[in-house]
């Protein structure tokens, strides 16, 4: 098989040949037609995380190996399985949409279909094993395949992790009064995606907050009631003026230094701010007013394989709006990962197969 792989971290990817896989056990073996490009996809390539004042987590210290074939927002089809693995419902051909925050595949969080909480041995798709850079993945058990039915699969790729990861952030606030405001801290892919999830759970005042006045311009055509930009030291100060006060519920898709403590200031009492993103750096706050405001600061790490099948029978129902999707071919990926470094990308891009 072919993949686009991290050779070197922070160098171009490269075309290179692998062995395609042989799916053994319970394994699924895909021909990929679409993959999301991620921005979580830059700290891999990166090959580091901030985490501020104690430095660098590099990537080898999370047990991520090169040469990788990154992308973990893929649609492929079946090809062949394993003999241990159920085939019912499976067919050669059949479009699948793959989820992939797999994990050891035995301990109880796996069990429960709650793989991205695997404390045993995380195996996610694209970080610590090739993923949707490629022509080829295998998934480990045919349950963490969703089918596509009609739904565009540039569209489907981005709910594998953009979707569910939202999804899940949004779910950890909810429920909340429709006229409530929720603020989404940043406009990319993840936060035009919880827009269009706020919008599919019938949510109406949704405050989107970005350093880019482009990426503002997007949420408000993807359906945001209010936007913030934040270009300055006032940021909280702006968003409570815009909500009409301090807001119950704040879900950061950044999560550096500066979005953390505009987010903290702006809750209300009995607040709940939802960490999501890994820009990284540090959170410092003042300590009393953690529980003389009563207030809730909790991490989201992607969601489980039980989301993406809530997320997708929503979307096939025609309640989930689309995101914006540009198509570039795989070949292309190195120029993919870049644009989006650089801030050029409004939604998402998919690398497809099919693409000019």
């Amino acid at each position: 098989m072919r993949a686009w792989a991290v050779i070197e971290t922070g160098k171009p990817l490269q075309e290179i040949e692998l062995p395609t896989p042989e799916p053994t056990g319970k394994q699924v073996l895909l021909e990929i037609t679409h993959a999301g490009v991620c921005h979580s996809d830059l700290h891999i390539w990166e090959g580091e995380y901030d985490l501020g004042s104690r430095g660098k987590m590099r990537l080898t210290d999370r047990g991520v190996v090169l040469p990788l074939a990154m992308g973990h927002e893929i649609v492929g089809k079946v090809l062949k399985w394993g003999p241990e693995a159920n085939s019912a419902g499976l067919k050669v051909g059949d479009h699948m949409i793959v989820f992939p925050w797999v994990g050891c595949g035995k301990c109880a969080e796996c069990l429960a279909d709650e793989d991205n909480m695997c404390r045993v041995k995380p195996a996610s798709l694209g970080v610590y094993q090739n993923g949707g850079y490629a022509t080829h993945v295998v998934a480990p058990e045919p349950r963490h395949l969703v089918p596509l039915g009609g739904l565009d699969p540039s569209l489907a790729a981005t709910y594998a992790c953009s979707g569910i990861t939202v999804f899940s952030a949004i779910n950890k606030v909810m429920p909340m009064p429709a006229d409530e405001p929720i603020v989404i801290v940043g406009a990319g892919g993840l936060g035009l995606n919880a827009i269009a999830v706020l919008k599919a759970k019938g949510h109406k005042r949704i405050v989107v907050v970005d350093v880019a006045q482009g990426k503002l311009d997007a949420a408000m055509k993807e359906g945001a009631s209010d936007t913030v930009l934040a270009d300055g030291p006032d940021t909280a100060k702006r968003i409570i003026e815009v909500a009409g006060g301090q807001v119950g519920a704040i879900v950061d898709l950044v999560n550096g230094t500066d979005t953390a403590r505009f987010a903290f200031d702006a809750l209300r009492k009995g607040g709940k701010l939802v960490q999501v993103g890994l820009f990284g750096g540090e959170m410092n706050i003042p300590l009393p007013l953690m529980p003389i405001r009563a207030l809730t600061i909790q991490g989201s790490y992607v969601g489980n394989v039980k989301e993406l099948r809530e997320l997708v029978k929503i979307a096939q129902s025609g309640a989930l709006p689309a995101i914006p999707i540009t198509n570039m071919p795989f070949n292309q990926a190195d120029a993919a990962l870049n644009r989006l470094k650089d801030g050029k990308v409004v939604g998402r891009i998919v690398l497809s197969a099919t693409a000019a």
